[in-house]
């Protein structure tokens, strides 16, 4: 009889282990062998002696972490098949940041699909998501209650400018992560027709050129430094969440303070943040998002994982899918493993608020 997927695939302290195939998937500390979904530092960590991942991940990686980044680097193209062990692997687009992917393995029979971080709606800065039929399909559920359903980017997008026309005087800074939501909020900003400079913090700067190096065009930008105060008043500026509560900020004129992420959808985090323009941009799917997917999958077995995994493990097993979590540790909120605790934070009252709304 063939070994089941929840035989060769075990949850070790270091993280998911494939053994037919000697290697982790995102492994949380240094391995001999690492498969990577995405270049963010809670997935995508230095150490490992071996590390296979698309180009992007593998640019992403080389440029946080330099020679640590693996002790050897092997690209693997979407759709590229790879034999890894006693493990047919190849790897699908996953529509989170650049580069990132879905894992997918074929052994004795069975085909099981660790989805990473995704999202299923457009990007300009990556490759779009694409469903992979599997018999388990392992998901994450950052956004697993009914609460979290993300409006249009582009109509948050129209809410900033319209921001931006009604106060002229005001410095617009929008707290974005360094990594993938930078740069999509400035592809969707020059997508909305928003041709002007935009202002960015230092600490963007090394990703949004390595994004320009991968041929993602993002226009005019401009150290947030290089203008006077006066002359910053009417721009977008764009900063790391925990810059704009710093003495960094200061320096802006009036500043509106806005946040780009799918927490914004509970706005008792927003007003807790002093955030004054929640925008509902996330680089995860959303509920109806999630559910969508693990349909599509035509999967059998749903294991859930660093999210909300009971209530979309509900969810599946109402639906008629065998499902249970998979409890990895050491996965944080986007890009900052420091977001976590706010981030856990703002699933409680997300909670709360879907208790009172009655689950809607």
């Amino acid at each position: 009889m063939s070994p089941r997927p929840e035989q060769w695939l075990q949850v070790r302290p270091q993280g998911l282990y494939c053994e037919p195939g000697g290697f982790y998937i995102d492994p949380s500390r240094p391995v001999d062998r690492a498969v990577i979904s995405h270049g963010h530092g809670d997935h995508a960590r230095p150490g490992h002696q071996r590390v296979l991942a698309t180009a992007g991940t593998l640019a992403i990686m080389k440029t946080r972490f330099g020679e640590d980044a693996g002790g050897s680097l092997q690209a693997l193209a979407y759709g590229e098949h790879l034999a890894v062990g006693e493990v047919e692997l190849w790897l699908a687009p996953a529509g989170h940041v650049l580069g990132s992917a879905q894992i997918v393995m074929q052994h004795a029979g069975k085909r099981v699909v660790v989805s990473g971080d995704y999202k299923r709606r457009p990007d300009p800065t990556c490759a779009l998501f694409e469903p992979v039929p599997c018999d388990v399909f392992i998901t994450e559920a950052t956004f697993g209650l009914p609460v979290f359903r993300h409006p249009h980017d582009a109509d948050e997008i129209d809410r900033l400018l319209a921001s931006l026309r009604v106060f002229p005087e005001r410095a617009h800074v929008v707290g974005v992560y360094a990594l993938g939501k930078c740069q999509r909020v400035i592809a969707l900003l020059r997508r909305a027709g928003y041709d002007a400079p935009i202002f960015i913090h230092g600490a963007l700067a090394e990703m949004c050129e390595l994004y320009r190096a991968e041929g993602v065009e993002l226009g005019t930008l401009l150290p947030a430094t290089a203008a006077a105060k006066a002359a910053m008043a009417g721009q977008i500026v764009l900063a790391p969440p925990a810059a704009i509560a710093d003495r960094w900020a200061r320096r802006l004129p009036d500043p509106l303070v806005a946040m780009a992420s799918g927490w914004m959808r509970v706005r008792a985090r927003a007003r807790q943040g002093g955030v004054e323009l929640p925008l509902v941009i996330s680089d995860h799917a959303d509920w109806d998002g999630l559910c969508a997917t693990i349909a599509a999958t035509g999967a059998g077995e749903i294991w859930v994982t660093h999210g909300q995994e009971d209530a979309l493990v509900h969810w599946c097993t109402t639906q008629g899918f065998a499902a249970r979590p998979l409890t990895l540790v050491g996965y944080g909120d986007e890009d900052e493993e420091t977001a976590l605790p706010a981030a856990q934070e703002t699933i409680q009252v997300a909670a709360k608020s879907a208790a009172q709304e009655g689950g809607a």
